[in-house]
Formats: structure tokens, sequence, C-alpha cells
């Protein structure tokens, strides 16, 4: 891969959301780094771009990030691991780099506007997200914020940036990945080496309860709790990439083309989507790690840039040119036709959502995969799409499917709430970037998968067993440290 040692990114990583006009006295606002897609320090060209901007000016940086309240759903298990994370950043970016962490609560639409107003900034620097939420949101800050201040978007998530790769909706993997692969060379470069920045912000009280924000939290998305098995921060995503242990790269690369379509086999699975997901790790530091090894495992490196590259970014691709990425709406036109010319056939069974959700259906193929996703926090890639495809079957029809899908996927997946899960649930039910099949009952033209397709495939009650030892693994564990909260009764207390 090539070198680059300009600090500056490339000008095609960013884009202006919003002029801002200079100010009648000449002077230049602080810059303000808002993080809420890409929550790490090291690798990420949003921050590497917000402290060169400021360099640049001889201005102050600051780090903002804003806390949603119970953003689209999430729950302990999520949000638990993304403030243990950002515990951890705090903590390293103002030791490391001297620029300041705030945290705000809220809509961000208010709480930023009216920090940038407070401190004078003349730059905000916004992380890139192509879901609506967030997309509405930086619409409203560009609106509300003050004349002189300038918004710039920086693409850190994907290697070669959305609005690089395609200018248009991609029908499938085999239109975007020629766009995307001849981008690589320019995109797919070293980090230069972050400074600090050279002017120091004002000192401000800026402490942070992070515990008594975390058990908040706790308290508050208690129906979904936190995982034992996955360590958030970016130490651990490094860890989980390129440990000595039991690292994707060191040690369980060798087995990736061979194992990672097995729901037996769960570590033959890279592991890093949670950090992906929330940004604790870069796609390009993983990519650029993972070519150092290419010519030992070629097929299974290939495998895997093809999943890190090319289908994360077709994801990214979809929700952000197709607004309606989580509805029936956004499947292609035959697509759409097929499932509703099926939609009144006879379901049966037929379950209710919350049958569904409590794995009550008379699959045990089916109920595996939910009990994996609601007890691990993970569902295997392949067992999702029999999964989905399940309860496309099992509904009143494809719009109740869908939602269904979607709801369960962010309730309980570490990683929900992201363009890979809904366009993970829009392939499955809705063909979104397949091709029509033969048609059939209820799924018309989508492609159909069944219990028997699976059992060729792998050790189905192998699985069943599997998930079944994990599920009981997490009650035990569960029970226990219920147990140990429990306030001890003493001889001495026991008549008080």
């Amino acid at each position: 891969m090539a070198s680059r040692t300009a600090i500056s990114v490339q000008p095609g990583r960013f884009r202006v959301l919003k002029e801002g006009r200079r100010r009648s006295d000449g002077a230049v606002g602080p810059v303000v780094y808002w993080m809420f897609r890409d929550q790490r320090l090291r690798d990420n060209w949003a921050l590497i771009h917000a402290v060169d901007q400021a360099n640049r000016a001889n201005v102050p940086v600051a780090v903002a990030f804003n806390l949603f309240d119970q953003f689209l759903g999430a729950k302990a298990r999520q949000l638990g691991f993304m403030l243990r994370g950002l515990k951890q950043l705090h903590r390293e970016i103002e030791e490391n780099l001297r620029i300041p962490f705030f945290l705000f609560q809220g809509d961000a639409d208010e709480t930023i506007p009216k920090f940038l107003k407070e401190c004078g900034a003349s730059l905000l620097v916004t992380d890139f997200s192509p879901l609506r939420k967030i997309r509405r949101c930086k619409e409203e800050i560009c609106e509300r914020v003050d004349d002189s201040v300038t918004v710039h978007e920086v693409d850190a998530h994907n290697i070669v940036p959305a609005w690089v790769a395609s200018q248009k909706l991609e029908y499938s993997a085999r239109t975007i990945r020629g766009k995307i692969n001849k981008m690589l060379p320019e995109y797919l470069i070293d980090f230069p080496t972050l400074q600090p920045s050279s002017r120091r912000w004002d000192d401000t009280n800026r402490s942070i309860d992070w515990d008594t924000l975390i058990a908040d939290i706790l308290r508050k998305g208690a129906e979904v709790p936190e995982l034992g098995w996955c360590k958030p921060g970016e130490s651990a995503a490094l860890d989980v990439l390129m440990g000595s242990e039991n690292g994707f790269l060191t040690k369980r690369l060798r087995n990736y083309n061979a194992d990672r379509n097995n729901p037996l086999k769960p570590k033959g699975l890279s592991g890093l989507s949670p950090y992906l997901h929330f940004g604790q790790i870069s796609a390009q530091r993983c990519a650029l790690e993972a070519h150092k090894v290419r010519k030992s495992y070629l097929q299974a490196v290939d495998a895997f840039l093809e999943e890190l590259i090319v289908r994360r970014e077709l994801a990214d691709n979809y929700c952000f040119y197709q607004p309606h990425y989580d509805s029936l709406k956004g499947a292609w036109e035959w697509a759409r036709k097929t499932l509703m010319d099926h939609a009144s056939d006879k379901r049966e069974p037929f379950y209710t959502r919350e049958q569904l959700e409590k794995a009550l259906t008379a699959d045990p193929l089916w109920n595996a995969s939910q009990l994996e996703m609601v007890y691990h926090g993970k569902m295997h890639g392949f067992m999702r799409m029999y999964w989905a495809k399940k309860i496309l079957e099992w509904t009143k029809g494809p719009e109740e499917a869908l939602e269904t899908a979607i709801y369960l996927n962010d309730k309980y997946e570490i990683d929900g709430r992201d363009p890979c899960g809904y366009v993970g649930c829009m392939w499955s039910i809705c063909g979104v970037h397949d091709q029509g099949w033969r048609e059939r009952l209820i799924f018309g033209k989508i492609r159909y998968m069944n219990y028997a397709g699976c059992k060729r495939k792998f050790d189905v009650d192998g699985y069943v067993a599997y998930v079944k030892k994990l599920v009981g693994e997490v009650k035990k564990r569960k029970a226990e440290t219920d147990l140990d909260r429990k306030p001890k009764i003493s001889a001495a207390n026991i008549y008080l």
C-alpha cells in the first residue's frame, strides 16, 4: 500500500455541508469535532482532519460526543459497550493529544449548536453516517449554527468514501466492486501520525462521571443486558484483529474460507463487527494489516476483504442513496411486486412477534438462532439469512416480516442499527442486491431457504446443542452474579 506523510486528508474524503462566512472582525474560532460513528483515537480521518484544520488556523480543537437517549431502541447491551469504550477514549485523547472531550446528552441538533456558540467555533467536523436520523440531525444543525460556522463531513468509516465510491444507488456487489477496487490505490493508504493540538483549549471543568452514567444506562436498558465475551475499546479491538493469543489475522485467518459459513464454528469469523460498528477500529486498519499477510493466505484474505470493503460499503451505499432502506418501499420493483402478489398467501404456521421473540416456534433450528442472538448478542451470519426468511414465511405479510426482523435485530444484536443489519434484513426478505428465483408461495421470486437445505450444509443438531449449552452458561453466570449482588445477612443484624 502507498505511504502518505502529509497530515491533511484527501479532498475526496470530506465534503462541505455548509460554507461559513468570514467574520467581520477577521477572527477565527476553534474547531469542534462532533464524534459519533467513529469512536476512536487511532486511524481516524475525521480527527486527523479536525486537528489539521485547527493547527493550520492556529486555533484549539475539541471533541464533542452527544449521547442520544435510547438511540433507535438501543439497550444496555449496546449502550454499555459504547460508553465503556468512550470512557477509555476520553482518558487517552486528553492524555495523549491534550484535546478536551465534551459529553452532552439530549438532542444533538440542540446541544451541538449551543456548544459551538458558547465556544465561538468556526468549524464543525462531523463523522459520516448514511442513516436518516443522523442526516436529518446534521441538516438541522447546519440551519441552527451561526452563519460564520463551516461544517465538514468526513467519511472515516469507509475506506473509499461513500460519495466517491459511487454517485448513485448500486444494484449489487457486482456493480460496485469494480468502482471501489479502482479507487483503492488512492484511498487504502497508511495513516499519518496524529500530532497533539498546537493550541491548548482554555481550561474548563469538564469532568465526566462515567460510572454513574453507565450505571444509569444499564438500569434503564436492563431488559437486554451486557455481554461478557465482548470487551469494548480500541485496545480490545486491536487484540481481536492481531492479538498474539487469539487474533483473527494472527491465529484464525487460515480457516476463514472453510469455516466462515459454518454456524458451529463462530471462531471462524473475524469477530470484528461490534468494533467496526461502533468505530472502535478502522476498517482501513483491518485492510492494511490483512494485506501484509495476503501472500501467505491469499484466498482467506481476499474473502475477508470482500466482506470488509465491498459488502460493507455496498450496505452504506444502499442506505445513503435509498431513503427507504428499512421498508418495502426500498425493495427493487420486481421484488416489491412479487411480494405483494403473494402477500395474501396463507401462512401456516403463523407466529406473533412475542412468540418469535421468545423463540416459541416449532422449528428447533430457528429457535436456536433466535436464542443465540438474545443471549449471545451475535447470531451467525448464515443463520441470520435463514432466520429472516422464516419470519417472512410465518408472519402476516412482508411489511410485518421486515418490521419484526429489524426490531429483533436492533434490540438484541450488539451491532444492531447498522447499515449492514438493515441490508441483511432487506436481502433476506426483500431481495435487495439479489436476483429473482423460481416462484413459490409466500416468497414469490425471493430466494428461498429451508431446514433441509441447512441440514445439507452443516450439523443442524450440533448447532442446536451448541446454542443450548451457550444459553445455559449465560443463565448460570447471571444467576451467580445476581446471588453475589444480594445483601449478605449475618447473625449480628438478623434481628435488626
